[in-house]
């Protein structure tokens, strides 16, 4: 089972990785103003959300099922801490429904916007760490 909660722990940090620095892509996608530019940010974003994001994603949860299966985990943390794996999965699919507006050059949003965006995972990562090293309940 170690060598599965290893595997959990790499893909979570792909995982995160992308989660950190698709919306700093969306930041600098937000305040360029050339074509060339446009589109080498829609080929960046489309390379780091389907290939890093989204298999580092479902192979987290994947691992993660598994090490629940096998190790049997119960606890209020527990519970916490998937409230916030099925917070991280909204904001993983919403990060793809912003990369389609990219694409789709119909971007809404500032860079400003895409700033505080990219705090939020930041801050389910302090709470999923705590949860998961501190067991508080």
């Amino acid at each position: 089972m170690l060598w599965i909660k290893s595997l959990h722990i790499m893909f979570m940090v792909t995982w995160f990785a992308g989660l950190f620095y698709l919306p700093r892509l969306f930041v600098y996608h937000a305040m360029c103003t050339d074509q060339a530019g446009n589109e080498r940010f829609k080929v960046m974003e489309r390379k780091l959300y389907y290939g890093i994001m989204t298999p580092g994603a479902v192979l987290t949860i994947v691992f993660g099922m598994w090490l629940w299966l096998g190790y049997g985990f119960a606890g209020i943390w527990l519970h916490a801490k998937l409230a916030l794996v099925v917070l991280l999965v909204i904001y993983h699919v919403y990060c793809g429904r912003l990369l389609k507006a990219f694409k789709e050059d119909r971007n809404q949003h500032g860079h400003v916007y895409y700033r505080w965006f990219n705090e939020l995972p930041v801050l389910v990562l302090i709470a999923v760490v705590i949860l998961v090293v501190v067991k508080p309940w």
